[in-house]
């Protein structure tokens, strides 16, 4: 009889609403960090053959296979991160220093300071820059025809 009653409760809510608005079932969550069942068992598996399957893989690599080699590297090696570029670039304090800047950059890249990909980079910052610049010109004009405007009689 109990469970015939919390299926007429639950039939009221609607299919797809099992809880109310605003509250799931669970209000904490999964915990952060908590793996999946499947996860902790693959891990509890490899775990105890760790040490083997790495001596595989580096004897897979010395052996020659491409694979096996970039996966070892990628464990030695730190990945790469971009190098910080210093590139003389004339101060941007408005729309008309822009073009010089965009210039100073292309020479740059022109003469070899940078690789094409870090001008490209550059180039976008100072596009983004640039659209700063006309955000605030626009925004000082409409200030100043709103004033303008309601400065008439």
């Amino acid at each position: 009889m109990d469970s015939l009653q919390t299926t007429v409760k639950t039939a009221r809510r609607g299919a797809g609403r099992p809880f109310p608005e605003g509250q799931s079932g669970n209000p904490s969550g999964r915990p952060r960090g908590s793996k999946n069942r499947k996860t902790r068992a693959a891990e509890l598996l490899l775990e105890s053959e760790s040490e083997a399957l790495t001596r595989k893989a580096v004897e897979m690599a010395l052996a020659g296979d491409a694979l096996a080699l970039r996966l070892c590297l990628d464990r030695i090696m730190a990945p790469r991160r971009d190098r910080t570029v210093a590139v003389a670039l004339p101060p941007i304090r408005g729309a008309a220093d822009l073009a010089d800047a965009m210039t100073a950059l292309t020479a740059a890249a022109a003469d070899g300071l940078l690789a094409p990909a870090e001008a490209f980079e550059l180039a976008r910052t100072i596009e983004i820059f640039a659209r700063a610049i006309a955000t605030t010109e626009l925004a000082s004009r409409v200030t100043q025809l709103e004033d303008a405007y309601a400065a008439r009689p």
